[in-house]
This record gives structure tokens, C-alpha cells and sequence, in this order.
């Protein structure tokens, strides 16, 4: 299949991508990008949550009140959770939120999402640029001439374009992200996929099976 390439303008450049079918042609499985996405919120969580259980309060052991006689329940120690200030029953523990996926349901993942797109037109090659220094304002023209402004826009590009990073930081709904960092959860959480012409072959390379 293949793609015109736009300029920064956004203009054509007469250049054609293929795309190879086996990456960006493939029927969407959504189960997998589902599993995929959850795989990475869960490893985004520190899992450090903790409460303090009834051994762990700092309270005095001594009995409340006579065993009998009272009229109540039998209380022994201020510690039992029914009382305020007490500790929690069965409160939250540190724990590893990780679980095992297999690698080829991520890269199944992220084939699913990459054809999904282009099939919805909202798969862009832009031809490889970069900037001179941050500019914001720059990085806004070159939504504005895409027809991109207040899209949520994911730019895929070759290492070491910083420049290109530094300026979108600041504008909400779009985000810039090394073509070694791509990952389901970024691909989905967005509208529009725009990759550089030169990254093109590298995801090509890395999902194909």
C-alpha cells in the first residue's frame, strides 16, 4: 500500500511510502491492544500503598472495660478496627502490579492500532525535518498546516530530535516520541499518527513477524 509523503507545509513532495500490508494492512484485534494498554497502566502504578492493620497502630492494650457486665460487646484493645483510630482490616499492601504478556501479543498490539489508523485516514508520513532551535510557535505552524490544531496528535520521529520535543512540550493534546518508545498505549491515545518518512522502515523492521 502506498502513502503520499507531506512536508512541513503540509504540502505533497511527490514522494511515495510503501507500507507493507503486513504491518499496516492487517484486520485490527482490539482484544490484544486492550491487553496490551492494560499491561502498560499496570506497570505505571508504583503499587507503594500501604495502611496501617490492627498489629501496626500505635495504641494502648489495655482492656477497655470489664469483660461482663456492661451491657455490650467485649472489647480488649482500642487497636480493633471498630474503633476511630484504629487499624484497617485487610487494607492495602506494596504489591507488583506486573503480569507476564507474551511479545508478540504487543507487537500484534501495535500492528492493530497502526492499520486501524491509516484505515481511518489518520495515519500521516511527513518527510523528515527538524528545527534550529525550540520554538514553540513553529511546532504550531506545522499543526496548523496539517489542519491538526486541537487534534490529539502523536509524532513519531528518528532519534535525536530534540529540538522537535522541546517544542511541543508545551501544547496540549500533542506529544512527540522517539520511534525506539513507541508503545500501543501512546499509538491508541491519540487521533492522528503523523511518522517521520525516516521511521517508516524501523517499525516495519521491529513488527514484522
Amino acid at each position: 500500500m502506498k502513502i503520499k509523503v507531506v512536508n512541513k507545509e503540509g504540502k505533497e513532495t511527490g514522494k511515495t511510502v510503501e507500507l507493507s500490508d503486513a504491518v499496516f494492512g492487517i484486520e485490527p484485534n482490539q482484544h490484544v491492544v486492550w491487553l496490551d494498554v492494560k499491561h502498560y497502566l499496570a506497570n505505571q502504578r508504583q503499587g507503594t500503598h500501604k495502611s496501617k492493620e490492627r498489629a501496626e497502630v500505635a495504641r494502648s492494650t489495655k482492656k477497655l472495660l470489664r469483660q461482663k457486665g456492661s451491657g455490650g460487646a467485649r472489647h480488649g484493645s482500642a487497636k480493633a478496627p471498630t474503633y476511630v483510630g484504629g487499624g484497617r482490616v485487610f487494607g492495602p499492601r506494596p504489591r507488583n502490579y506486573d503480569f507476564k504478556l507474551n511479545k508478540k501479543v504487543k507487537v500484534l498490539a501495535r500492528k492493530s492500532v497502526l492499520s486501524a489508523r491509516l484505515a481511518e485516514n489518520n495515519l500521516i508520513v511527513v518527510e523528515d525535518f527538524g528545527l534550529d532551535t525550540p520554538k514553540t510557535k513553529a511546532y504550531i505552524s506545522f499543526l496548523n498546516a496539517l489542519n491538526l490544531a486541537g487534534k490529539k496528535t502523536l509524532f513519531v520521529v528518528n532519534g535525536g530530535e530534540n529540538n522537535l520535543y522541546l517544542s511541543s512540550r508545551n501544547i496540549p493534546k500533542t506529544k512527540v516520541l522517539d520511534k525506539d518508545s513507541v508503545n500501543t498505549y501512546e499509538l491508541i491515545n491519540t487521533d492522528v499518527i503523523l511518522l517521520a518518512e525516516s521511521t517508516v522502515s524501523h517499525l516495519e523492521s521491529i513488527l514484522k513477524d
